[in-house]
């Protein structure tokens, strides 16, 4: 990874963290519009603006695990609009769940 590729990987990692703050903090203040507004930034939006160079260079197992995560940011995006905030909750913790396994595995060297 060069270290232009670098720093944007660890821009996506911090974000999708601000992310996953900003719908905590939309559930416990029951906002839809700010929990959809935080999970779209980690969605299939941030998937898409990966450049190839770097998804090239990165393991399989890592992108095993960050396509389904990205697909649980779009779920809450979906359930944030109707579903009750203890479902949403829900989803947002099996997102969490997979960026601590994947920190477990990974590093960014």
């Amino acid at each position: 990874m060069t270290t232009s590729e670098r720093a944007q990987f660890l821009s996506e990692m911090r974000q999708m963290l601000i992310s996953i703050q900003g719908v905590m903090q939309g559930i416990a203040t029951e906002d839809r519009t700010a929990i959809i507004e935080a999970a779209r930034y980690s969605g299939n939006r941030m998937a898409r603006a990966t450049p190839q160079s770097l998804r090239d260079k990165l393991p399989m197992e890592f992108k095993q695990l960050g396509a389904p995560t990205h697909m649980l940011f779009e779920e809450i995006v979906i359930r944030a609009e109707t579903d009750d905030m203890a479902d949403i909750a829900e989803v947002a913790a099996q997102a969490l769940a997979n960026c601590a396994a994947c920190h477990a595995q990974f590093r960014a060297d």
